[in-house]
C-alpha cells in the first residue's frame, strides 16, 4: 500500500470509529460565546471577557471601525467597540476574529500549508460576506445575517486541520501535493461537520462545514452553503468547468443579482471594505 493510500485509509478509519483528534475551539472564543449565551450578561461584562486576550481585543475594535460597519465615527475603546457591535452579534463575531489562531503549526512545513490554507479561507469569506451585504439590500426580512455568515464563511474549511495534523507524522506525502488535495477533497467535510458538532455549533454551521463542495448537496431554500460556494467559486477554490455557468445558478435562485456583478465598481468597493477586517 503505498504511503498516500495508508493515510487515507488511516484518516477514514479514524473518522469512522470516532478517534480523529479533531481541534479546539480557542479558550477565549470558548469564553465569548459562554458569557453570550448568559441572559444576564451586559456589555461591559463581555468587554471584560474580551479584554483577557489582547490580540482579540484590538481585532474588535478593527472590526468596529471598519469601513464596512459603515460608521464615520472611530471608536478607540474596547467598550465602545463592544456598544457598537452589539451583544447579539459580538458571539460569533469574537469566534470568527479568534479562528486564525487554529491555523498555527510549529513544523515549518505544515506552517506553510496552513498559511495557504487560512488564505483561501479568508479570500472566500470576504466574498461571501460581500455577497451576502448584496443580498440582505433586497431581501431585509431574511434571518441569514451578516454576523453568521462572518463566522460560517471562516469554518467552513475547518476540515483542513486534522488532515494536516496527521500527515504532519507523514512527512513524504508531502512530496505529492495532489494527494493531499484529494485527500482534502474527500474527508474535509465529513471531518469539519464533525468539529462543528464537537463545538456544539447550530446545524446551520454543521451543514456549511459538511456540504459546501459537495456537488450532491443542492439545497432548494436560501442558506449559508450558498453563499460559501459563490465566494469558493469566485476565487477559484471550488473547481468548476464554466465558472459563469456555475455563477448563473444563484443568480436564478434570487442570491445574486446578475453574475456581471462581482466586476462592478460598487461590489468591488464593498469587498476592499470587508478586506480591511482581517487585514
Amino acid at each position: 500500500m503505498s504511503t498516500e493510500n495508508a493515510l487515507l485509509t488511516i484518516l477514514t478509519d479514524r473518522i469512522n470509529n470516532d478517534t480523529l483528534v479533531l481541534p479546539t475551539l480557542p479558550e477565549i472564543a470558548v469564553r465569548v460565546r459562554q458569557a453570550a449565551d448568559d441572559p444576564e450578561i451586559n456589555l461591559m461584562q463581555m468587554a471584560d471577557v474580551i479584554s483577557h486576550d489582547p490580540a482579540l481585543a484590538a481585532r474588535m475594535i478593527k472590526v468596529a471601525n471598519s469601513a464596512f460597519m459603515g460608521r464615520s465615527v472611530k471608536v478607540n475603546t474596547l467598550n465602545q467597540a463592544v456598544t457598537r457591535i452589539g451583544l447579539r452579534q459580538i458571539k460569533n463575531i469574537a469566534t470568527a476574529m479568534a479562528m486564525e489562531q487554529l491555523f498555527v503549526s510549529n513544523n515549518k512545513l505544515i506552517k506553510t500549508y496552513m498559511d495557504k490554507a487560512w488564505q483561501k479561507t479568508l479570500k472566500v469569506a470576504c466574498q461571501a460576506i460581500t455577497t451576502m451585504d448584496f443580498y440582505l439590500r433586497v431581501n431585509k426580512h431574511t434571518s441569514l445575517n451578516r454576523d453568521t455568515i462572518t463566522l460560517a464563511s471562516l469554518v467552513f474549511n475547518i476540515g483542513v486541520l486534522p488532515i494536516l495534523t496527521e500527515a504532519e507524522r507523514h512527512p513524504e506525502v508531502f512530496a505529492n501535493p495532489s494527494f493531499l488535495a484529494h485527500a482534502i477533497q474527500k474527508l474535509g467535510g465529513k471531518i469539519g461537520g464533525a468539529i462543528m458538532r464537537e463545538w456544539e455549533f447550530t446545524d446551520e454551521f454543521v451543514e456549511v462545514a459538511e456540504s459546501w463542495a459537495n456537488p450532491n448537496y443542492r439545497p432548494e431554500h436560501v442558506c449559508y452553503v450558498d453563499f460559501i460556494r459563490v465566494g469558493a467559486i469566485v476565487e477559484g477554490i471550488l473547481q468548476v468547468s464554466d465558472k459563469s455557468a456555475a455563477l448563473k445558478q444563484y443568480e436564478e435562485k434570487g442570491i445574486i443579482k446578475e453574475v456581471s456583478m462581482f466586476a462592478d465598481d460598487t461590489y468591488l468597493s464593498v469587498l476592499e471594505d470587508v478586506k480591511t477586517m482581517f487585514a
